[in-house]
């Protein structure tokens, strides 16, 4: 055992320490080992802001990995990081955010060649905040639409995590990484994903595709009175303002076999008809998180 195998050992047995371990990347493999048909990519976008019709991509992370139907993780087959130069300068709180500057992106480019390689393999697209990540990334190529998208966002609580941004994961997953890089990023979440500890057998990524393979529904309380405003968002419904072809509603998304029972509430409580008929959007890994 080398010394820094004992070093850790002793800090460990006292009781008193918490031992965070560097994140190595997992290599690269040519050969891919049989028995994981599938591929995925965990993308990562760093941005100008926070907005996808103003705001633009400064860098993109893509790694590709082989995974099989029981949601169990192969090989990483590819790695892909590029900055691009935006047309504005990039924003102070940006640059502090992410540690990229003007001076970094000065004549980059991202190459959509090598990263369309990597996406139209992919059975499905990857990312720690889909909501944010696949907005900007259908506006930024279409390489990006009509992808499967999936999100980290699983029940992180129920596995004794204690926060669900990346930094909280992989901190209590053992490891420490280098945050807010975009390749740094996907590796990170590549290795929170493929941990099993609290629940063997069954990884979060195992849990993230069977969810992206579950149908879900979207409610829209349209022309819902004013006065039930408050109603809507402390049952969980969000105000969508009519923007990119979306009604102008609150709406809340659930699995599709709630649907029927949520329905009741707007019915009862909402429009106080029993046959209203508010309209209902199904959603597949294709249509979620679109914009």
């Amino acid at each position: 055992m080398s010394s820094e195998d004992d070093m850790v050992r002793q800090l460990q047995e006292t009781g008193r320490y918490r031992i965070l371990k560097k994140l190595e990347p997992r290599s690269v493999t040519a050969a891919a080992r049989p028995g994981f048909p599938l591929k995925g990519v965990i993308l990562d976008a760093e941005t100008t802001g926070l907005n996808h019709r103003k705001d633009e991509i400064i860098e993109i992370g893509a790694i590709a990995f082989t995974f099989d139907d029981a949601g169990a993780i192969g090989d990483v087959i590819g790695v892909y990081g590029g900055l691009q130069q935006p047309s504005i300068p990039i924003p102070t709180e940006i640059t502090r955010l992410t540690g990229i500057t003007d001076r970094m992106v000065a004549g980059q480019m991202i190459d959509i060649h090598q990263l369309r390689a990597m996406v139209e393999r992919a059975d499905l697209v990857v990312a720690h905040n889909a909501g944010f990540d696949r907005p900007f990334c259908e506006a930024f190529s279409p390489i990006f639409a009509g992808k499967a998208w999936a999100c980290a966002g699983i029940d992180w609580s129920s596995r004794g995590f204690e926060g669900t941004k990346l930094g909280y994961l992989i901190g209590q997953t053992g490891f420490f990484h280098e945050g807010h890089r975009a390749v740094d990023d996907c590796f990170a979440l590549l290795e929170v994903l493929a941990q099993d500890g609290a629940d063997p057998g069954r990884t979060p990524f195992a849990e993230l595709y069977e969810a992206s393979q579950r149908s879900r529904a979207r409610i829209f309380a349209e022309n819902s009175p004013f006065d039930r405003k408050d109603h809507l968002k402390a049952r969980g419904y969000r105000w969508s303002d009519g923007s990119d072809g979306r009604p102008k509603s609150w709406w809340i998304e659930l699995a599709e076999g709630a649907l029927d029972e949520e329905l009741r509430y707007p019915r009862s409580e909402i429009y106080r008809w029993d046959e209203a008929d508010p309209p209902v959007k199904r959603l597949t890994a294709f249509d979620r998180f679109k914009a």
